[in-house]
Parts: structure tokens; C-alpha cells; sequence
């Protein structure tokens, strides 16, 4: 991303932050149904940018092309099914993205614009489906590891994955920054891929 003509990364900026910033307050706001007022309280569920920001997590995400903002606080002593609920919270992030990517889509397709614009708009849908499934990525403190309880009982297991995923993170990260060897694409790469032909071809 850092390669791309200075005019396109003022477009990709407001991206990037408008999509994270989205992301976590929609984990905000489905604990918040569900019972839990945490990320209420802690003045998560809104939508500025400078409360949901994790400087490192931009950064990985504009110089290396994923990355994630400040986790959302959430008691699980709060929702009446823990395990569903906390399921449920995690989905919202992702689910969110998907559904800014749609938008984007349908104005990209159905209405007349400036080829500047559409370039930007490309990149705005193109940047949440990145973020939604990178995401899904089973790796704490991903969201999708907060799925993994419906399928792994043992609380040991669960554990170790906790503990020792943002370090498997970072590994991945890292490894492919001195390496120059797409990991994480590798992972996801085909579902952005399949999903950005489904909306815009």
C-alpha cells in the first residue's frame, strides 16, 4: 500500500480507518445488546476513530496489508450464554465489514461515477472484505478464534490458544516481512479474492 501514488493513499487512509473503526463498534454494540455494558462504559461504542485505534495494528495494516484496531472489553460474566453470546459479538466485527463492502459494492455497479472515485471506492470495498476475513483467521485475539469454543471443549487447549496465538501472530507477520513470502494471503487469499468477483466482477 505504501507504493501506491500519494493521491490514492489519501483515498485509502480514511479507509482503513473508517473500516476498523466500524469493526470494533459493532463489537460494541452487540455486547451491549446481549447484556454486557463494558465497552459502553469504557467509551468504546462509538464511532471515533481515536478510541478504537491501536497504533501498531494500523500500521501493520497500511505497510503490510493486515492488521486490526484496539480489541473491544467484553465480561463474559455479563451475557446470558457466554460461549453463544461471545460467538455472537465476535461474528458482529467481520459481519460488519461485509456489510460496508456490499454498500460500496452496489454504488460501485449501479451508480454513475468519476473513474477517481471508483478507483477509491474500490479500495474501501476491498479493504473491509481484507479486514473481515482476515478476522476470521482461528488465532487469538482474532475473531475467529472466539468461535473456536463451539468446536474445543477442553479448557487447556482453549488456553494455550489464547496465550499462545498473538505470538504465532506476530511470528506469521513478521516471518513475512523479512521473508517477502505472502503467509497470511496464502490463508485468505482465495475467500477476498472469491468474494470481491461476487460484488464488483
Amino acid at each position: 500500500m505504501v507504493t501506491l501514488p500519494l493521491e490514492l493513499q489519501l483515498i485509502l487512509l480514511p479507509c482503513i480507518l473508517f473500516a476498523l473503526t466500524v469493526h470494533e463498534y459493532a463489537h460494541a454494540k452487540v455486547a451491549y445488546l446481549l447484556g454486557d455494558n463494558t465497552a459502553y462504559y469504557q467509551n468504546r461504542m462509538n464511532l471515533n476513530p481515536l478510541n478504537h485505534l491501536d497504533p501498531i495494528g494500523f500500521f501493520v495494516l497500511y505497510f503490510v496489508g493486515f492488521g486490526w484496531a484496539k480489541p473491544v472489553p467484553v465480561n463474559m460474566a455479563n451475557l446470558s450464554n457466554p460461549r453463544k453470546d461471545m460467538m455472537l459479538v465476535a461474528l458482529a466485527g467481520p459481519a460488519s465489514n461485509i456489510v460496508l463492502a456490499v454498500g460500496g459494492a452496489l454504488i460501485y455497479n449501479n451508480v454513475f461515477i468519476s473513474d477517481q472515485f471508483a478507483q477509491g471506492l474500490y479500495f474501501f470495498i476491498y479493504i473491509n472484505v481484507l479486514l473481515a476475513m482476515f478476522n476470521m483467521i482461528p488465532i487469538a485475539p482474532l475473531d475467529g478464534s472466539r468461535i473456536l469454543p463451539l468446536f474445543i471443549r477442553d479448557p487447556r487447549t482453549l488456553y494455550q490458544i489464547e496465550y499462545y496465538g498473538p505470538r504465532i501472530l506476530l511470528g506469521l507477520i513478521f516471518i513475512q516481512l523479512i521473508t517477502n513470502i505472502p503467509i497470511i494471503w496464502s490463508i485468505i487469499g482465495f475467500p477476498v479474492e472469491l468474494i470481491l468477483s461476487l460484488l464488483i466482477g
